[in-house]
């Protein structure tokens, strides 16, 4: 049977028939939550998704690292800061109906 293969990375925005996925900590770097809801999310439902190994709960318990919250806190100023520019330009279509 054919088959493709690829990392949650690649596979974010998609919507994937059936998906086999392999939870295990990869060789280098290291499993976090993004990455497992990524790979856990592609699949349009409970019934197209099936895990290569059992599940470690613990692996949902963990928290995300220092610096992964320390880069989403720099994206959110990024991002009040970009809409106070366009307010500021008068360009903010959000609000207008």
């Amino acid at each position: 049977m054919a088959a493709y293969a690829f990392t949650d990375y690649r596979s974010q925005g998609q919507t994937i028939l059936s998906v086999l996925v392999d939870i295990a900590t990869p060789p280098t770097g290291g499993l976090n939550l993004f990455n497992l809801y990524v790979a856990l999310s592609r699949s349009s439902g409970r019934s197209t998704i099936r895990l290569l190994r059992d599940l470690d709960v613990k692996l949902f318990q963990a928290s995300h690292t220092p610096e992964l919250l320390a880069e989403d806190d720099r994206i959110e100023e990024l991002n009040e800061k970009t809409k106070m520019w366009w307010k500021k330009t008068g360009q903010d279509t959000s609000q207008k109906s």
